[in-house]
């Protein structure tokens, strides 16, 4: 019987030494997490975090179909954002199409909460990022499967770095001039051949030409980005684009062979595909267990008089008390004023 409890003894304790050395379960990958969620947090809109790494609450979706616009890919989930860059694009739809643009191709903008997505872009994820075909809408609606399908035309001749004349048109011109010139936007991701081809025929004002900057891909839509809105203390700015038109050196540098150098090496994984969420802002955890709007319905914009609408809806049905559960202490509003400071 001793002779038992000694290997009894002898056998936990090897089995305790084990579980010492033993990996801790991995953390959930926080594209998993972000990518499950439906529905966006149905708080106050806020952004947390860089447009590569971070999230967003109190975000809206552009419908399927406004009055100058069609959004692609709809089985993704992406048509979110912070009320700022939804209304804008909506925006834009209505007066480009003044401009003779005959309506948006909306592409990708965020996830419902924003953050690191299952599969595709770096950035998009603190519903500021919006990408639009250089495809004009076509002048009827297109169905789901062909939304799946149909393809953006690439604005380059075949096997080069230039843009095809037989392709571009004063009318591509004028919706990046419009999309430029607004206050919110910081830049414009293109192609260097697309932004080359409007150093060489921009007339009249081009101040707006420092925002449209050179980019790989971008050579079938185009990439809008806007800055951060007010009452998002936590959103961390890019630096502003370098002063002048940006038709000098530095886009010359796009056409040798440097940029196109293929890597050296192993490749890389992607970021998005190792974060986790110790990698985000600790708010991002708050944004994650956030309660969720009464449907997509009630916070989606579908027209010009949509936004305040949708604003309203997702604000009352909200739960305070259930964003403050998940809040970590040191996030947890303080009263205001705040006593003995």
């Amino acid at each position: 019987m001793r002779r038992f409890r000694i290997f009894r003894l002898i056998g936990i304790g090897f089995g305790l030494s084990l579980l010492a050395f033993a990996p801790a379960q991995a953390e959930p990958l926080a594209k998993e997490l972000f990518g499950g969620k439906k529905l966006p947090a149905a708080t106050e809109p806020a952004v947390h975090g860089f447009y590569s790494k971070g999230c967003f609450s109190g975000g809206v979706a552009i419908a399927p179909d406004g009055p100058h616009w069609q959004a692609m890919r709809l089985s993704r989930n992406r048509r979110w954002g912070h009320p700022e860059l939804v209304g804008l694009i909506e925006r834009l739809s209505r007066e480009a199409a003044q401009d003779g643009w005959p309506g948006l191709l909306v592409g990708d903008i965020s996830q419902p909460r924003g953050g690191p997505m299952l599969s595709g872009h770096a950035s998009h994820q603190i519903g500021l990022d919006a990408d639009v075909w250089f495809t004009p809408m076509p002048d009827r609606r297109m169905s789901v499967a062909e939304r799946e399908q149909v393809s953006a035309v690439s604005m380059l001749k075949e096997g080069t770095l230039h843009v095809d004349g037989r392709k571009w048109t004063p009318a591509h011109e004028a919706v990046l001039r419009r999309a430029a010139n607004y206050s919110q936007v910081e830049r414009i991701l293109v192609h260097p051949g697309i932004k080359k081809k409007l150093c060489d025929t921009v007339r009249g004002g081009r101040s707006w030409l420092r925002k449209i900057r050179p980019f790989w891909g971008h050579h079938y839509h185009f990439h809008i980005r806007i800055s951060c809105p007010d009452g998002s203390p936590n959103c961390k700015s890019q630096a502003a684009p370098p002063p002048g038109e940006g038709c000098d050196g530095s886009l010359a540098w796009w056409f040798t062979e440097e940029p196109w150098k293929p890597a050296e090496g192993p490749e890389k994984p992607k970021a998005r595909d190792v974060m986790t969420m110790a990698a985000l802002p600790n708010a991002c955890r708050a944004v994650l267990n956030a309660p969720a709007p009464p449907s997509e319905a009630a916070v989606t914009v579908a027209g010009p008089g949509d936004l305040q609408q949708a604003t309203s809806v997702r604000v009352k049905s909200a739960d305070p008390s259930s964003l403050l559960l998940s809040l970590q202490p040191s996030e947890v509003p303080l009263p205001t004023p705040r006593p003995f400071q």
